[in-house]
């Protein structure tokens, strides 16, 4: 004898091998109902069509204004990208790049906490603030990030270069300062903010990818 879910399956498998079926018993359309899927009355088959396509409809709406705010954002992040690169080309005393790069991020990009490290720089430069000496340890770190860092600040040693030593800072960003694709590193630009979703792990990164590349282009001019 013939299951229920195998007559189902049956009455299914017919309707797909016959698409014609609805046209010759259009009555059908009309007279078959089934539950609301809100509620417990019964809707016709076409109104329940009708719903699904609505809700598909609004899925899609919601899909595309999600997709046009990210668009915005994007947009918005990229201008502030393009005149903070114009402000640094503008820069004629090399010696105030560092500077710079710093009251950028808080300016343009409302990155609360800030700073900058330098190494390996032409002698005549080695009085810059940016240029206080750092751990060995710290070099390690810089060489082996080879794209930007997000995610919590774990306690991290960087964290204390940051304004207030750190202590308010939940969540970080390590931008390694590098000539082209060299595998050491000559800097490291460390951003935080008190926010722990600010720079979160597994967050994108082309906009901080392009902050470090930009960056280092400029910085480098303090190089030997």
């Amino acid at each position: 004898m013939t299951s229920p879910d195998a007559s189902a399956d049956q009455v299914a498998q017919y309707l797909r091998d016959n698409p014609g079926f609805f046209d010759a018993n259009a009555e059908l359309l009309a007279s078959i109902t089934v539950p609301h899927p809100h509620g417990g009355r019964a809707v016709s088959l076409v109104e329940r069509q009708v719903d699904l396509l609505r809700d598909k409809n609004k899925a899609l709406e919601m899909r595309l204004a999600e997709l046009l705010r990210i668009g915005q954002e994007n947009d918005a992040i990229a201008a502030k990208l393009q005149h903070w690169t114009r402000e640094l080309l503008r820069v004629r005393d090399v010696r105030e790049l560092p500077a710079r790069v710093v009251d950028g991020m808080a300016a343009e990009f409302s990155v609360p906490q800030v700073a900058l490290r330098l190494w390996r720089l032409d002698a005549v430069h080695a009085d810059l603030p940016a240029a206080a000496e750092v751990e060995p340890e710290v070099l390690a770190l810089a060489d082996s990030v080879k794209q930007p860092y997000c995610g919590p600040n774990a306690e991290l040693s960087v964290a204390a270069w940051l304004p207030g030593g750190g202590g308010q800072t939940r969540s970080i960003a390590l931008l390694p300062m590098r000539v082209g694709a060299a595998p050491e590193a000559f800097g490291l630009l460390v951003l935080g903010s008190p926010d722990p979703a600010r720079f979160q792990a597994g967050m994108g990164t082309a906009f901080l990818e392009r902050i470090a590349e930009i960056g280092s282009a400029a910085l480098s001019r303090l190089l030997p």
